[in-house]
């Protein structure tokens, strides 16, 4: 039984998962550790068996480690930069990095926790915000089968579907071809979209037809209602989510790999970012189409 658990990163995915963790605790004599430098992510994280600190020195002992943090740099440092908590871990524990980051970083990552006697899963989440509040989460994890086996009880406390995809990186390789599909479907949609509302067509009617037609997905389902409502505040911000086109296109250059819908989608992306959208979220790519094309996709009943 584990009786130390920590998770470093409190932002709109770590808060929840903490609190499934802790929700779902297996005996009262487990302690989950809650730590992230911003005082301010700390609150209503009050629970039985969950202590939240700003404190990283909290995290000394664990057995298993969860990681939900911005990026691969990011994850680098709290492990192995100045003060990392990585030598502070229990002897053999497990570091779950629910992060999305880059192959190639994930493997390097695990590389140095192997050569300090740690085990280290990639364990990338899909099923945004939502997900992690309801508790179900999809994890993709990378690792050797024993470790994903030991800690899967944990994921099961955050996630209802638990794929293991084989060595380390080979959750986030999963992520990223998960990400790009979705990201392509975006992309699709911000060009495809004002283009409709230029020929003539109702711009409501049309979003009933790709939210419930054959063309329908949760990317069109998500963000056209958003769009017909020009909300685009609500989702990850598209700078930060820009790195998984950056990680399929050093996949693609490194393997050879013919990429060209990719490719398009990325223009499309690198466009919206170009203009000064990269605060908001994938939705925004609508904007310079609109802009190119004089329209407006919006809700003829708009009321904000």
């Amino acid at each position: 039984m584990v009786a130390r658990i920590a998770l470093l990163g409190l932002g709109a995915m770590g808060h929840p998962i903490a609190r499934n963790l802790a929700a779902k605790r297996g005996s009262e004599a487990e302690t989950i550790v809650a730590v992230d430098a911003d005082p301010a992510r700390l609150a209503g994280l009050d629970a039985p068996g969950l202590v939240a600190t700003a404190d990283p020195g909290a995290i000394d002992g664990a057995a298993v480690l969860f990681l939900c943090l911005p990026n691969g740099d990011v994850v680098e440092a709290a492990l192995f930069g100045p003060g990392g908590v990585a030598e502070r871990l229990a002897p053999g524990a497990v570091v779950v990095d629910l992060s999305t980051i880059a192959h190639a970083k994930a493997l390097a990552i695990g590389r140095a926790l192997e050569a300090a006697g740690r085990l280290f899963i990639d364990a990338p989440v899909s099923g945004a915000p939502a997900g992690a509040e309801a508790g179900t989460l999809t994890v993709m994890c990378g690792g050797d089968a024993a470790a994903v086996a030991q800690v899967r009880p944990l994921l099961e406390r955050i996630g209802t579907s638990i794929l293991h995809m084989g060595p380390v990186g080979s959750g986030q390789l999963t992520k990223t071809i998960n990400n790009v599909l979705y990201d392509i479907n975006i992309a699709a949609l911000a060009e495809v979209l004002p283009m409709a509302v230029a020929m003539g067509l109702d711009p409501d009617q049309v979003a009933q037809v790709v939210t419930t037609g054959t063309s329908r997905s949760y990317a069109s389902q998500y963000f056209v209602p958003r769009i017909l409502q020009g909300r685009f505040e609500e989702g990850y911000p598209m700078g930060a989510a820009y790195k998984d086109l950056v990680a399929a296109a050093a996949i693609a250059a490194e393997n050879g790999f013919p990429m060209p819908v990719t490719a398009a989608a990325t223009a499309t992306y690198q466009t919206a970012l170009r203009q000064g959208y990269g605060d908001r979220d994938k939705g925004a790519m609508v904007l310079p189409f609109e802009d190119l094309l004089g329209v407006t996709v919006r809700s003829r009943d708009r009321t904000s």
